[in-house]
């Protein structure tokens, strides 16, 4: 019997045990090469708030607002109100670091007044993921401790619809962090190693996606060899 199996399950911790050290290393790359490049100050000078609105200004977009906003790597693009908000960090910040989160926010101000089907796609299923996975969980988790297959593959199903959200998340990440390098290079907002500091910095932060999406294929497939084993049984 494979090492996998405990008491006839397979052993939950050591199945998810790849993920969750893929998301610890991606969760201490991001941040400590955000720290990393805190301390490197552009030659322009230029905060992440202007960082921002130069990308805005590059894609003709003139309804958005950037504001501050507390906490650390609290940065967001909110399409309701149409304002990017930017961690205390990053706002103010003359670093390459800033520079980059900051345009890759406003990346995301411009997919969508472009109207990027990702995004587009993405917005149509928050609602929907939103109720699947709070639900999901708990359906799985319940149909398989009680042995009821339908109700564990109805919250399998429902778990699928996070997965298909998180996995369009990354054209939508890694398109933002494009748009927001393509300006700081045609704009000349960084210069040489600068550069390269912010795209590492957005490609530090677009790894923790790609990990948060492993971790989900890897609880569908326990829950999924745990349930359609159960059935065999």
């Amino acid at each position: 019997m494979p090492y996998f199996f405990y008491s006839g399950y397979l052993n939950y911790y050591l199945f998810m045990l790849p993920g969750l050290l893929i998301a610890l290393w991606a969760s201490m790359k991001v941040k400590s090469t955000f720290r990393k490049y805190s301390d490197f100050q552009n030659s322009r000078g230029l905060t992440g708030a202007q960082a921002a609105q130069a990308v805005l200004n590059y894609y003709g977009i003139t309804n958005v607002r950037i504001e501050s906003v507390g906490g650390d790597l609290t940065d967001h693009y909110d399409p309701r109100t149409n304002v990017i908000r930017l961690s205390e960090s990053v706002y103010s910040s003359r670093s390459v670091a800033a520079v980059g989160v900051a345009a890759h926010e406003a990346g995301h101000a411009a997919q969508y007044a472009e109207k990027y089907v990702p995004i587009k796609i993405r917005m149509a299923l928050v609602h929907v993921c939103n109720i699947g996975s709070t639900l999901a969980l708990p359906l799985m988790l319940i149909g398989t401790i009680l042995a009821i297959a339908q109700l564990a593959m109805l919250g399998l199903a429902l778990f699928s619809l996070s997965v298909v959200f998180q996995l369009i998340t990354l054209p939508v990440e890694f398109n933002a962090s494009r748009r927001a390098l393509s300006v700081i290079k045609e704009r000349d907002l960084l210069y040489g190693e600068e550069y390269k500091a912010a795209k590492q910095t957005l490609t530090a932060a677009a790894m923790t996606y790609v990990a948060a999406l492993l971790q989900s294929l890897l609880l569908m497939l326990y829950y999924f060899l745990r349930i359609t084993g159960s059935r065999r049984r």
